[in-house]
């Protein structure tokens, strides 16, 4: 099979998707679409005689009962820019390469996150990792961003003042804070993307990484619909149960809607 291309991803290629106040993703480069998914399950050679319906009926398969080794033979190149907390999180997905701008050999543009009003939030009181549903006051909300921007312009001034006195960057760098944004090439392959949007997406997931991973899956919606498709289907909006849930749901339907539940594979007892 000749190299693949689609026309959806090659009219995203080299466009910012923006993302928070300074930041976006942008498409660099990709290899493989669904085509080379199905190429590669099936251990042939081009398309043969295979119709785009069975085609869709196999990356269905592959997904719903997790065999995704095909899914790495497509890849990913992204540029990315966002602050470096949320850069933080994203390398904690070790299957990626990347190369990140270096504060040593650069200077660091004044470029800083500071929230809407309307996502400052407050500590969750059940998850020590999150935050809650809570709606903070106008006026706190303004008091925290003003403490923000008060604090990014102090510190980049020091960082200046210390750059100017032809001190190392590698030492001026160091009081700078994690709502500065920073850059990145990003390369990952499609199976490792699905899982990172599938963790990132979530609810539970801290709301500036969830606009990055929504951003990310544009691009994997223009390289690899059929993909996409069958990920929200069979993952981003299905539900899992555990042995006792499904017992549970299992022994509700058995004496309501007995067929159901068979063919659901629920256990009746």
């Amino acid at each position: 099979m000749a190299h693949i291309t689609t026309p959806e991803a090659e009219a995203l290629l080299d466009k910012e998707i923006p993302v928070l106040n300074h930041g976006f993703v942008r498409l660099v480069d990709y290899m493989g679409s669904d085509a080379r998914i199905v190429q590669s399950a099936r251990v042939s050679y081009g398309a043969g005689t295979k119709t785009l319906r069975e085609d869709k009926g196999l990356i269905n398969y592959l997904l719903r009962h997790e065999h995704m080794s095909p899914f790495e033979q497509v890849v990913f190149t992204f540029h990315l820019k966002m602050p470096i907390f949320v850069a933080r999180q994203l390398v904690r997905h070790r299957t990626a390469r990347m190369n990140e701008i270096s504060g040593r050999y650069s200077v660091m543009n004044e470029e800083f996150y500071v929230p809407e009003p309307g996502k400052v939030r407050f500590q969750s009181k059940s998850n020590r990792q999150g935050a809650s549903g809570e709606t903070v006051p106008p006026e706190m909300q303004q008091r925290v961003l003003d403490i923000l921007k008060r604090s990014h312009g102090a510190a980049y001034e020091s960082y200046q003042k210390m750059i100017e006195a032809d001190i190392a960057r590698e030492l001026a760098r160091v009081n700078l804070p994690l709502s500065l944004y920073t850059e990145m090439y990003w390369q990952m392959d499609l199976r490792n993307l699905l899982h990172f949007i599938r963790l990132r997406i979530d609810d539970h997931a801290q709301y500036e990484i969830r606009l990055y991973a929504e951003a990310l899956s544009t691009a994997v919606r223009a390289v690899a619909p059929i993909v996409w498709e069958a990920f929200e289907e069979y993952v981003v909006r299905s539900v899992r149960l555990s042995a006792t849930q499904a017992k549970k749901l299992g022994q509700v339907l058995a004496a309501s809607h007995p067929e159901l539940a068979k063919e659901l594979g629920l256990p009746g007892e």
